[in-house]
């Protein structure tokens, strides 16, 4: 028997369990991806060429808010292997309206049937990437798991960094029916009244995801409204990643945490933590990043400063 800590992107994650020592090459790489919400390019290609068993879908999420048709025409120009393409716009969110912000939550049934028809189950492991620090892959990793469905992980350094070394394939997957049911954790997200209510708590903790020139109001590009939320605190999602892409280490998030309060406190399920961003999106990014840092339970606001900003 062994008790230790596997390695992962430069930090190490504790895990205690009794791992035999000599677990074939193709249950380590099983093991490393079913314990980590991270998985690197190199443990993702040795899966591909592996002989597993496990129950794997690739998502590519690239997208560009300035180019709405930008990310699939990469995704049909060259992809990791075995992808299948969710668009933000049309898959990872539904209609826009005058209040809900840009990119209001998916009808969680539509969003179901599509990732069914990938061949989605309840035991398939979900890697999700982008080439966008996350960006927009946070969104799938955040939705799926607000489906109640935890098998799910980003590939760390994007598509990029799969690029420089590993193979990549303009094939499209065929479809492979799943049977993916999406159960809503409702109590994950809050709404403008809610978030009305509770911004000058000091049992609530309000955190916009936003660069720091939109946080003040410095510039505005995207919403008519420049400026934030009262009482938020501003930590922008980009501090998650290196400017490359790779996920910062786990002791790094907690410190980037701490600076609001000792991680004990923020941890704590009577206060109430709530991100938020321009549309719901990056905010994700963050949820991310709190998750990898112990602090469990932080909730998003999906219409975010595009919502607040259309009253």
């Amino acid at each position: 028997m062994w008790v230790g800590s596997l390695p992962f992107l430069g930090f190490r994650l504790n895990v205690k369990s009794q791992v035999n020592c000599q677990l074939s090459t193709v249950n380590y790489l099983l093991f490393t991806m079913l314990t980590s919400s991270i998985v690197t390019a190199a443990t993702l290609n040795s899966y591909l060429s592996s002989a597993s068993n496990l129950d794997v879908k690739i998502v590519d999420c690239r997208f560009a808010l300035g180019d709405r048709d930008l990310g699939r025409q990469q995704y049909e120009t060259a992809h990791i292997p075995g992808a299948y393409y969710l668009d933000l716009n049309r898959d990872l969110s539904s209609p826009a309206g005058v209040h809900g912000g840009r990119h209001p939550l998916p009808d969680e049934m539509v969003l179901g049937d599509k990732l069914a028809a990938m061949g989605v189950n309840s035991d398939t492991l979900v890697v999700a990437y982008d080439d966008s620090r996350f960006g927009f892959a946070a969104r799938l990793w955040w939705l799926l798991r607000y489906y109640g469905h935890d098998r799910v992980a980003l590939l760390d350094g994007g598509y990029s960094n799969w690029a420089n070394g590993y193979p990549v394939t303009s094939d499209l997957p065929a479809a492979a029916p799943g049977n993916f049911q999406p159960q809503l954790q409702s109590d994950w997200i809050v709404d403008i009244d809610r978030v009305r209510a509770i911004q000058h708590s000091a049992a609530h903790l309000l955190i916009d995801a936003r660069e720091p020139d939109r946080y003040l109001g410095k510039i505005e590009l995207i919403d008519p409204t420049a400026g934030h939320i009262p009482s938020a605190v501003n930590y922008p999602w980009q501090g998650v990643t290196t400017p490359e892409g790779f996920c910062l280490p786990i002791q790094e998030q907690q410190q980037r945490w701490s600076a609001i309060a000792d991680l004990a406190s923020l941890a704590q399920p009577q206060l109430e933590k709530i991100v938020y961003c321009g549309s719901g999106v990056t905010a994700c990014v963050n949820l991310f990043s709190l998750e990898l840092a112990g602090i469990a339970g932080a909730k998003l606001y999906p219409g975010s400063w595009s919502d607040w900003c259309s009253y």
